[in-house]
């Protein structure tokens, strides 16, 4: 295996790791939502775009094509700007102190961005309009 594959590999197992230990992160904050009725319609949305993030990078990982690869990851990049809103709406709205959600949140929006350049770099690697 040459050094750059090497090298690729590795980024991807680390982003495999980091979107997986987000849902972790992200069911913990879950449990910690009262058992109002506003609390349980942000807490699901959250659980489920939150979990949703890591199963979907690790599909668009074992995409079969290219243009497999980009539409997977634009799922992935919405689910984690989804996560990013609803920690907004849960901070925003008192459901719990930012001091819960701040971390969670920049960790959503690390992820965006990072989804967002590689799709930015696969759209234009494959020839797709960016």
């Amino acid at each position: 295996m040459g050094a750059g594959l090497a090298s690729v590999n590795e980024r991807v197992e680390a982003l495999r790791q980091r979107t997986f230990k987000f849902a972790i992160d992200i069911l913990a904050l879950c449990r910690k939502y009262s058992d109002a009725p506003e609390a349980r319609v942000v807490r699901y949305q959250l659980a489920k775009c939150g979990t949703s993030v890591g199963a979907n990078y690790r599909a668009a990982c074992r995409s079969r094509s290219r243009a497999e690869f980009v539409s997977r990851m634009a799922v992935v990049l919405e689910e984690a700007d989804e996560a990013e809103y609803w920690l907004h709406v849960t901070a925003a709205s008192e459901l719990m102190t930012r001091s819960l959600v701040e971390p969670l949140s920049r960790e959503a929006g690390e992820l965006a961005a990072i989804f967002t350049a590689s799709l930015v770099t696969a759209r234009r690697s494959y020839g797709v309009r960016v």
